[in-house]
């Protein structure tokens, strides 16, 4: 069993960071030179937030570990984050960014039209979107900002979009 202040500290980073760490990172950030002790740590809040009635719980992904809202909760960030940040169009241009990432602007407007401009002008303002002049057009790419942001993973984006994709043209 771990001690309790250790775990407190781990628990805490990860509420900070809101983002996946491994447990290197997590070690580092709670000032800790035992990666062992961290990995317990982690394994037994994995199992508390489990045994709890919470909205929130621990997951982990390979080595990398993130505390997190569950699923049936996430309906109110979603909705929070869509009445707060990012409207509806804005949304779906960045999805399509992150999904073609990285992709001619010329291409992401011909896709989403000319309000894309404006879309891709608030994204960048945002940081989840970076440009770069290429010939007449520029090239966008997703941030590692919004693979925090939004807690994905770049090659797992990929992944579950070709999913949905082939889902849509089955039905």
């Amino acid at each position: 069993m771990v001690e309790t202040d250790l775990r407190k500290k781990v628990e805490a980073v990860l509420f900070t960071t809101g983002k996946f760490l491994d447990s290197e990172e997590i070690a580092r950030l709670c000032d800790l030179d035992s990666v062992g002790f961290v990995r317990d740590a982690l394994e037994e809040l994995k199992e508390d937030y489990e045994k709890r009635d919470t909205a929130l719980n621990i997951i982990n992904q390979g080595n990398k570990w993130k505390l997190t809202i569950i699923k049936d909760y996430l309906f109110l960030t979603e909705k929070l984050l869509t009445d707060c940040e990012l409207d509806r169009p804005t949304q779906e241009t960045l999805a399509v960014i992150a999904y073609k990432t990285p992709v001619l602007q010329s291409e992401i407007i011909k896709i989403r039209g000319n309000g894309a401009y404006e879309h891709i002008a608030r994204l960048k303002e945002y940081d989840f979107v970076t440009s770069e002049k290429y010939s007449r057009t520029k090239i966008l790419r997703a941030t590692q900002k919004f693979y925090d942001y939004f807690d994905i993973v770049e090659d797992h984006l990929k992944q579950k979009m070709g999913q949905k994709q082939d889902e849509t043209q089955e039905a």
